[in-house]
């Protein structure tokens, strides 16, 4: 007898779910945009605190993290960290849909302060393409709309979030502000095409992804790192410049850019590659250190062991 296999059944029972909360996600979207900002900054706290409570696997992983990262700290302030973290993820999150609906620039600007765009226009002006290095802090869907809401002509590269509306219409999102929004996988020769015709890339490599992959230092731990950034410098000779937004208030940014990395280029390529992700790594903890609440520490970072620490 022919049975659908357990993995489809449940991808089809997820995206039946989302398919039929999506009228409440248009509608959470269209409350957000006219909500007063007293209400806006109660509903940043009540969500911190409910996604703190009940996200138990998000919790559990933040604790451990922070801990991990932070040996100084004692368990009530760790746990104070993690509640913080979770109050700003929610923030960051609601302050997204808030205004998302903004696409121009004046506007836009009105809510995201830039700071070192000359470091920007530096590296683009070589015409060989930039790699905008972005952590996971704040609202980094802000941050990835930033340069092209600065006038940069940006593309990036995601994998699909789960539910066909909702990613149909975050791609939406983005695109409405400049953004081309690539599928992650396969994507490599048109990253590299684009990157040739001196546009801008998004990246992010300060998660634990599928994709090729070294073991650098990261808050004192071996930590498996993305290669993408490194790679793409060395096949396209485009500059990597450091960005990262932080939230100031409710609908309040500022929006950093950091001054071009240097890239190393010797006749071992691998090594190369190693030692340059060692080097976006150690700038992108200095950017969390600085904004230690704002990352996502829920993530599972430390999700994938060096092969001696196995077994």
């Amino acid at each position: 007898m022919w049975r659908i296999p357990k993995w489809k059944l449940s991808n089809f029972r997820r995206e039946l779910v989302l398919f039929v909360a999506y009228p409440f996600f248009a509608i959470v979207m269209v409350f957000l945009w006219i909500c007063p900002f007293s209400i806006r900054k109660k509903l940043n706290t009540i969500a911190g605190k409910i996604y703190y409570k009940y996200g138990h696997k998000a919790r559990a992983t933040a604790l451990d993290n922070i801990t991990k990262a932070y040996k100084d700290l004692s368990p009530t302030e760790v746990e104070d960290m993690a509640k913080a973290v979770f109050n700003n993820v929610a923030s960051a999150f609601l302050d997204f849909f808030s205004f998302v609906y903004v696409n121009n620039k004046k506007h836009y600007f009105k809510y995201i302060e830039v700071e070192g765009e000359e470091n920007l226009r530096r590296a683009y002006d070589k015409g060989k393409g930039v790699i905008c290095l972005i952590p996971h802090i704040s609202s980094w869907e802000l941050s990835a709309v930033t340069p092209p809401m600065l006038g940069y002509p940006t593309v990036a590269a995601s994998k699909p979030i789960k539910g066909f509306l909702v990613q149909k219409t975050m791609v939406w999102f983005r695109r409405r502000r400049g953004m081309i929004n690539f599928d992650r996988d396969g994507s490599y020769k048109k990253l590299v095409s684009s990157l040739k015709k001196g546009k801008c890339l998004i990246l992010m490599i300060d998660q634990d992804t599928s994709v090729k992959s070294c073991f650098v230092d990261f808050f004192g731990r071996k930590t498996f790192t993305p290669l993408g950034a490194s790679r793409l410098a060395l096949d396209t000779d485009a500059a990597i410049v450091p960005m990262a937004i932080k939230q100031l208030d409710v609908k309040k940014y500022k929006f950093t850019i950091l001054p071009e990395l240097p890239t190393m280029r010797t006749d071992n390529r691998e090594e190369d590659m190693i030692t340059n992700t060692q080097n976006q790594s150690n700038v992108i903890e200095g950017i969390i250190r600085k904004n230690p609440t704002q990352w996502v520490w829920m993530h599972q970072r430390w999700k994938t062991t060096p092969p001696e620490n196995e077994g």
